[in-house]
C-alpha cells in the first residue's frame, strides 16, 4: 500500500525523486505478481472444463479458483515486517514505540517489531546477517567498524545529546570519591565507557585510578548498583530518578563534562538499505512522526512510556520535561556536526581507529534517506 500510492507521480515530480518512483513502480509489480500468477492458473483450470468438461465441474472448481485469488490479494496487501533492535528500555527509542502505538508505521505499509537487546554489539551482529532490519544504537563502534571496511551506516540521529546522570553508591559524594571504585558501562568499545575519562578528569585522578567493567545496558546497570556490585554508573533517566529515589547519590549529568555528543543514532546495513529504500524511507518518515507526537502530547506519552520502560506515569512525565529542557532529541532525527565530531573524536581517542584518520561524515553516514523522508 505504502508503494502503491506513489505510481500517479511522474519523475519529474518534485515531491518525488526517480528512484523512489521506479522502486515503487518494481515494488508494486512484485506484489502484484502472485495475483497474476494465481488468476491464470485459475483460468488455465477452469476454461477448459467450461469448454471441454461438464459445467458442474467447472462450477465445483470456482471456489478454490476464488481462495486462491484472495489469497493472492491478502499477500498483496501485507506490510512489510521490520525488525528493529534497541539497547534497552529508555526514553531514547520512545518515538519508535509512539510511531507503534500511533499507527504511523502502519500508514507507510509497515509491520515493525521492536527487540530489546541489553547492549549494542548484537545488534550490529545481527544487522549485518539480516536477523534486524534497523538498529537503533550508540555509534562509536559502528564508526570503528566502518574505518576498517564494515557496511554499516548511520541514517539518522537519535539522542543528540546525553540524558545521562553520573549515579554512584550513597558514601560516594563527590567525582573525586570515584578515585579506586568500579563504574558499569554498557561496553568497552561504545555508549557510556567513552564518558569515564571525563569523570576521572573532572575528579582529579586518571583512568587508571578506575575499575572499568562492561555490564550490559541501563537496566542491568540498575540492578548491579543496588546489589552493590558496582559503585557507579551512567544512568538515563527515569532510572537516575528512580537510583536518586532509592538513596543512591546523583553527581548531577555528565551534560555538564560534556555538552555536545550524538549518543544514539539510527543504523542499518548499506546493502539492505540500498534494496530496501522505500522501506527505509518510510520509518524514517513514520519514526520522525513519532517524535513529534511525543513531544505534542505528553501526557499520553508519558502512559506508554510508564509502560514500555517499566517505571511510574510521574517519572516517564518527567522525562519527557527533561527531554525537551535538555535538548536531547529533536524532532528532525538530525545529525548535529559538532555533536559527530565529538563521537569520532572519541573513537579517535581511544584507538579503535588510526590516530591519523580524518572526519569523513559521508563514510559513516548516509543523510540521503533521512532528506527524502522530509519531502
Amino acid at each position: 500500500r505504502g508503494l502503491i500510492r506513489y505510481l500517479p507521480l511522474q519523475t519529474d515530480d518534485p515531491r518525488r525523486s526517480p528512484d523512489l518512483v521506479d522502486s515503487a513502480v518494481v515494488g508494486t509489480l512484485v506484489l502484484l505478481a502472485p495475483l497474476a500468477l494465481v488468476s491464470a492458473a485459475a483460468l488455465w483450470f477452469l476454461i477448459p472444463l467450461s469448454v471441454h468438461g461438464s459445467l458442474h465441474e467447472a462450477q465445483a472448481l470456482v471456489p478454490w479458483a476464488l481462495a486462491l485469488l484472495a489469497a493472492a490479494a491478502f499477500a498483496a496487501e501485507a506490510d512489510t515486517p521490520l525488525k528493529v533492535g534497541v539497547v534497552s528500555r529508555t526514553i531514547f527509542y520512545l518515538p519508535a514505540w509512539t510511531a507503534i502505538e500511533q499507527g504511523f508505521f502502519k500508514k507507510e505499509g509497515l509491520d515493525v517489531t521492536v527487540q530489546v537487546y541489553d547492549g549494542s554489539d548484537k545488534i550490529s551482529d545481527d544487522l549485518r546477517s539480516g536477523v534486524d532490519q534497523i538498529g537503533m544504537v550508540p555509534l562509536e563502534g559502528l564508526i570503528a567498524e566502518v574505518y576498517k571496511g564494515g557496511s554499516l551506516a548511520v541514517v539518522a540521529g537519535n539522542a543528540q545529546r546525553l540524558p545521562h546522570f553520573i549515579i554512584t553508591q550513597p558514601q560516594i559524594k563527590s567525582l573525586a570519591g570515584l578515585k579506586g571504585k568500579t563504574i558499569g558501562v554498557v561496553s568497552m568499545n561504545e555508549g557510556t565507557t567513552f564518558f569515564v575519562n571525563d569523570m576521572a578528569k573532572a575528579g582529579g585522578f586518571t583512568l587508571a585510578d578506575v575499575k572499568v567493567e562492561a555490564v550490559g545496558g541501563s537496566p542491568t546497570r540498575q540492578r548491579l548498583l543496588k546489589e552493590k556490585k558496582i559503585d557507579a554508573a551512567l544512568q538515563p533517566y527515569p532510572l537516575s530518578y528512580e537510583a536518586e529515589a532509592a538513596g543512591f547519590t546523583n553527581l548531577g549529568p555528565i551534560a555538564n563534562l560534556v555538552p555536545e555528543y550524538l549518543f544514539s543514532g539510527t543504523i542499518v546495513d548499506r546493502n539492505w538499505a540500498k534494496t530496501n529504500r522505500a522501506a527505509l524511507v518510510g520509518f524514517l518518515r513514520a519514526l520522525r512522526r513519532g517524535t513529534e507526537y511525543m513531544f505534542a502530547h505528553p501526557d499520553e506519552s508519558a502512559v506508554l512510556g510508564a509502560k514500555e520502560l517499566r517505571t511510574s506515569v510521574a517519572y516517564a512525565r518527567r522525562a519527557l520535561d527533561d527531554t525537551v529542557k535538555m535538548k536531547v532529541m529533536e524532532p528532525d532525527l538530525g545529525l548535529p556536526a559538532a555533536s559527530v565530531s565529538r563521537v569520532f573524536d572519541n573513537v579517535k581517542a581511544a584507538k579503535l581507529i588510526p590516530v591519523d584518520a580524518q572526519l569523513d561524515r559521508s563514510k559513516f553516514i548516509d543523510e540521503s534517506y533521512l532528506q527524502e523522508s522530509r519531502r
